[in-house]
């Protein structure tokens, strides 16, 4: 069977745009950002870091966030390819790190397939960002011997299928992506599986933007706390004892004032 030939007029680049704030971009994205021709956007791309693309670029909102697609991702996948065998150089924004469920590896195939070049470009995914902004280590000796990233939203809009023996008993750092709509399952789930209740956990809401909120607490009343706070925006959820050595500062201590007056 002959392999489809590389398509020499246009390009694909899958672009990581990072947690949010424009300035922890990486220089590589921003280069193919500006030397875009079409962009299709997720969601969760800021909209100043659309404003780096050149005037001419046609810019395609694909509506990409967990439980909210307004295209499917075969519908993306063709748009994809479509420009880019139209001669264009196509850049696919994502949030956070394209690799990192981004559903990366599904758009790589279908440009494959197509014969079209194509390439990663990775950025900070918001397990790093939302730690670094708190000055908390994921991994310290003592603390923490391992990090698990893990979705809280699976394919069905059920919680995935994890070990959760595993995770509970790993003594490390457990990041979770997209669980919003099922927190209060994923952390049952862990309890149940012998997680301490007492494992300090923290919810942070829009991370790296102007509009971020933390919610700190422990494994057993973290998803109670976020549904009380009426979170909406996309929120990362890190649970272990590094937690604890996270920077307490100003605004999180105002943050919890008015979660305190609330209550």
């Amino acid at each position: 069977m002959s392999m489809p030939q590389p398509n020499v007029t246009g390009r694909a680049s899958l672009v990581g745009a990072g947690p949010g704030d424009p300035e922890l971009l990486t220089v590589k994205a921003l280069r193919r950002i500006e030397s875009a021709d079409v962009l299709l956007y997720d969601k969760l791309v800021d909209p100043r870091i659309l404003d780096l693309a050149p005037a001419h670029a046609r810019r395609i909102d694909v509506g990409k966030r967990c439980g909210r697609h307004t295209l499917s991702q075969a519908a993306i996948n063709r748009l994809i390819v479509a420009h880019a065998q139209a001669g264009a150089h196509v850049v696919r924004l994502k949030g956070g790190d394209p690799m990192v469920f981004g559903r990366a590896g599904e758009e790589l195939a279908a440009l494959a397939a197509a014969g079209v070049v194509a390439e990663v470009v990775p950025g900070i995914t918001v397990a790093c960002a939302a730690a670094a902004s708190m000055a908390m280590p994921l991994t310290q000796r003592g603390y923490s011997r391992s990090l698990h990233l893990i979705t809280g939203h699976g394919a069905d809009d059920r919680v995935p299928t994890h070990d959760w023996n595993a995770l509970a008993a790993c003594d490390g750092t457990i990041a979770i992506y997209m669980g919003g709509r099922t927190l209060g399952q994923v952390t049952q789930r862990l309890l149940a599986a012998g997680l301490d209740p007492s494992t300090p956990a923290i919810a942070i809401e829009n991370a790296t933007l102007a509009t971020e909120r933390r919610l700190p607490g422990t494994v057993a009343d973290i998803a109670a706390l976020v549904a009380a706070a009426a979170v909406s925006g996309p929120t990362l959820v890190l649970v272990g004892r590094v937690v604890a050595l996270r920077r307490q500062d100003a605004v999180e201590s105002a943050m919890n004032e008015v979660r305190s007056r609330a209550a």
